[in-house]
């Protein structure tokens, strides 16, 4: 899966969070100071091409749905970021955050119950 920009990946954070939204509810939802709705509606353009967003046409308005989910775009990203940068394996993302201090003990008392919960 291709990776989104910082301006690209706030925009479809908006998108999932409302679930669609025309261009003007996608622009009120950002966050302060909001970007003009020209910016958003290029990004939002951008993000049909890559396969992110599709459009309902409304006569002459568009409302924008997600075509790529949250949770997808979220364990892809994980996992490029994993393979990059710590040779694929997520017991080395792990050990970094424990290392940086990310996750406490308790953290991984609770991974390990939800791993327990699974192999049920």
């Amino acid at each position: 899966m291709v990776r989104l920009t910082k301006a690209e990946e706030q925009i479809m954070k908006v998108v999932w969070k409302l679930g669609s939204g025309l261009l003007m509810e996608i622009v009120e939802a950002m966050p302060t100071p909001q970007p003009h709705k020209n910016t958003v509606a290029t990004i939002l353009k951008t993000l049909t091409e890559k396969g992110f967003v599709k459009i309902e046409n409304i006569g002459r308005i568009h409302r924008y749905h997600p075509s790529v989910s949250k949770e997808t775009y979220s364990r892809d990203t994980l996992a490029s970021v994993a393979k990059g940068y710590f040779d694929g394996s997520f017991t080395n993302v792990v050990s970094f955050l424990v290392d940086e201090k990310k996750l406490s003990v308790k953290d991984l008392e609770l991974l390990l119950q939800q791993l327990k919960k699974t192999k049920k």
